[in-house]
């Protein structure tokens, strides 16, 4: 997804999982939620008057956090997959190195944040075509570092990552436009294995994910309110 779909999946970001292994009786969840800096504070994203700062926020490199999927989704395959890591990579890697026809979702998300690609060069270069334009149903989509990166992570795992080259590019992005993660925060990224919400609904085991994620505790919450109407 990091590849073919990178409006939703990337290796930039963090997320949750929530796993159910047959031959085990409990279920296992992942905290792999980007962590803030140690150089985060309270009031960074406050302007001189004292109120929040919406494009500081959202759109700002101090908006950035250490990034958890490339561990999260590594500590899930090594604990409990069945596979060799370069065997899972390899296809992302094809299709990042030789490229694949955008579909029409793509096409459409592409030209639809083109206006917000433009305020940084090297964004616009990578997800436009070389005149600026956007990519068109069809054509076909190359992300050359892409598969560097994910290349590095095959060969080394999470050190392939959180060190080395890739850790140093991050770095020397954040330094140059006022961010805040360093090698440090790269190198003592951890993600979080928590027990799982569980709750039951007419006959039914539910399983969902556990705080920091709001969505497990809402699911149950209105399940359970929902068992008081005869919803036929």
């Amino acid at each position: 997804l990091a590849v073919t779909h990178p409006q939703a999946g990337n290796i930039g970001g963090g997320g949750f999982m929530v796993i159910k292994l047959a031959d085990r009786n409990e279920a296992i969840t992942i905290d792999y939620r980007e962590m803030a800096p140690s150089g985060a504070s309270r009031d960074m994203f406050l302007n001189e008057a004292g109120e929040v700062d919406n494009m500081r926020a959202r759109f700002s490199h101090l908006s950035t956090g250490v990034p958890g999927s490339v561990m999260g989704l590594l500590t899930a395959l090594e604990k409990y997959g069945s596979m060799p890591r370069k065997e899972v990579m390899a296809p992302a890697i094809h299709l990042a190195e030789k490229g694949f026809p955008v579909s029409g979702a793509l096409a459409d998300a592409l030209n639809e944040y083109n206006s917000r690609f433009k305020r940084d060069p090297s964004t616009l270069a990578y997800f436009a075509k070389a005149d600026g334009s956007s990519y068109t149903r069809g054509e076909i989509f190359v992300q050359k570092d892409l598969a560097k990166t994910l290349k590095a992570i095959a060969k080394d795992g999470a050190a392939g990552f959180y060190e080395g080259v890739v850790a140093d590019l991050i770095v020397a992005e954040m330094e140059k436009n006022g961010g805040l993660i360093t090698r440090e925060d790269l190198k003592n990224y951890r993600v979080v294995e928590r027990p799982a919400v569980t709750g039951e609904f007419r006959g039914y085991e539910v399983i969902s994910m556990p705080p920091p994620s709001s969505g497990g505790v809402h699911l149950i919450e209105m399940l359970n309110v929902l068992k008081g109407y005869d919803l036929a």
